[in-house]
C-alpha cells in the first residue's frame, strides 16, 4: 500500500464510517461541494465518492464480474479509486478509455473503434450527460458488447423528464439548467426509454433500498436514490 494512503488511514482512524473499496475504517467521509453541498460523501483516503462505493459493492455482491472465467472490460472514463482493483483481478482483460489522455486509449463515445461484439462488460458511469449526441453514443455502447455481455451505463437522474437544449453554450447557464457547467442536459427517469432505443433491455435496480439505514450510515450512502442501470442485449 502507498505509503500516503498508509498514513491518512491512520491520520482518519474511526469506526464510524467504512470504505468497501479501500477497506479503511474512517471517522468521516468528507463533503462534496457541488451546487449543493453533500455531507460525508468523499473517502479520505482513496476518494471515492457514494456512487463509487456503491458499485464497487454491487459489482462484487451481484455480478460476476470478479468470477473467475476470462471477461473483457471496458472502463469509460475511469474513476481512480477503482482502476487498480479491476486492473488487479487477473479474469478482466482490462481497458480504460476517455475522450481525453487520462486513460489506456483515446475513445470518441460516439464513434468507438473497437469491432462489434468486443466486450464482455462495459461500465460507464457519469459521461452522457456530457456528449450532445448521446443516442450514438448508446448506440455505439450496445454496438461493441458481446450479445452474452452487461452494461452499467449510470448518469445522474434528477427529474421526471430529461431535458436538454443544445443551443445552450453558456457555462453558467448550463450550470444553472443542467447541474454543472459541461452539463449537456439532465436526465430523467425517461433514461431507461432512451436506452433501449439504442437497443439494450434495461433493468433499473434499486440497489440501495437492500442496506439497513446503519448500513448506508456507515458506507455514506446518503444519497436518496440511486438506481442501477443494469444493461444486457435481450
Amino acid at each position: 500500500m502507498p505509503i500516503v494512503k498508509t498514513l491518512k488511514k491512520s491520520l482518519y482512524f474511526g469506526t464510524q464510517h467504512h470504505c468497501p473499496i479501500c477497506q479503511s475504517n474512517v471517522r468521516l467521509f468528507k463533503p462534496m461541494h457541488t451546487t449543493q453541498i453533500r455531507l460525508n460523501a468523499i473517502c479520505p483516503v482513496c476518494s471515492s465518492l457514494e456512487r463509487h462505493r456503491m458499485m464497487w459493492l454491487f459489482f462484487k455482491q451481484k455480478t460476476d464480474l470478479f468470477a473467475a472465467h476470462a471477461k473483457k472490460m471496458l472502463h469509460i472514463a475511469p474513476e481512480e479509486c477503482l482502476v487498480d482493483k479491476f486492473a488487479q483481478c487477473e479474469s478482466i482483460d482490462y481497458l480504460t478509455a476517455d475522450l481525453n489522455n487520462s486513460a489506456m486509449v483515446k475513445m470518441d463515445l460516439t464513434d468507438i473503434q473497437y469491432p462489434d461484439n468486443s466486450f464482455d462488460i462495459i461500465y460507464c458511469s457519469h459521461v452522457l450527460e456530457h456528449i450532445p449526441d448521446d443516442a450514438q453514443a448508446m448506440r455505439e455502447l450496445s454496438r461493441v458488447l458481446k450479445p452474452e455481455g452487461w452494461a452499467v451505463i449510470q448518469v445522474p437522474i434528477l427529474r421526471e423528464q430529461t431535458y436538454e437544449d443544445l443551443s445552450i453554450t453558456d457555462p453558467q447557464q448550463r450550470e444553472q439548467l443542467f447541474g454543472q457547467s459541461d452539463h449537456v442536459r439532465v436526465y430523467g427517469l425517461d433514461y431507461k426509454e432512451r436506452l433501449e432505443k439504442a437497443g439494450f433491455c434495461v433493468s433499473v435496480m434499486p440497489y440501495l433500498q437492500e442496506f439497513t439505514s446503519e448500513e448506508r450510515k456507515r458506507f455514506g450512502f446518503d444519497i436518496e436514490k440511486d438506481d442501477i442501470y443494469f444493461c444486457t442485449l435481450h
